[in-house]
């Protein structure tokens, strides 16, 4: 099972935290910086697999960490001794790629600026630690759908602010009109 889904640059910035087990978030940023230790010390031409880690922040059991590092940043999947090591590696490969795709060449200022999309489609690919869906097409074809239903959202609701703003002048264009039928009535 999938214990942690983290991103973080090169600096140990966290661009990403999604934890399937409920962890208070000051036990969630020193795992962050106690993963960041372990694979920033690695180098790139040792495996990219870390298995044994024992943290007490993650409940205490052994972990193995599987991590990619492209360029800036390091893609972390904390897993138990359940999960593959080759399919989760296969998996960040998925997600990279997916949000390449969807970002045009993604960057660490996308993961920043984008975070509600990169979110929906880290949902797409892993649910409450067990992988969902690996089919590149499908997480792109849902996540546009998501942007698409809550652009509408935005819409609609933009709609009723202005119906609910121009609520006051329609009031106002009833009243006069109530007035001159009662002037006219009076004459």
């Amino acid at each position: 099972m999938i214990k942690a889904v983290l991103v973080f640059n090169n600096h140990g910035k966290p661009r990403l935290m999604k934890f399937y087990h409920h962890f208070p978030e000051e036990q969630q940023q020193q795992a962050v910086r106690e993963v960041f230790q372990i694979v920033s010390k690695r180098a790139d031409s040792e495996c990219n697999f870390v298995e044994g880690v024992t943290t007490e922040l993650l409940g205490g059991m052994d972990y193995k960490l599987v991590y990619r590092h492209y360029a800036t940043l390091y893609f972390v999947f904390c897993c138990d001794s359940s999960e593959s090591e080759l399919g989760i590696l296969d998996l960040i490969q998925v997600m990279v790629e997916s949000l390449d795709k969807c970002f045009e060449n993604v960057c660490e200022l996308d993961l920043i600026f984008h975070v509600d999309k990169v979110h929906y489609m880290v949902n797409e690919i892993v649910m409450g630690g067990m992988v969902l869906e690996t089919n590149m097409g499908d997480i792109l074809t849902h996540t546009q759908q998501q942007m698409r239903i809550e652009k509408e959202d935005k819409n609609t609701a933009q709609v009723v602010v202005a119906g609910v703003a121009s609520a006051p002048t329609r009031a106002v264009a009833a009243v006069n009109q109530v007035k001159m039928v009662v002037q006219q009535g009076l004459k």
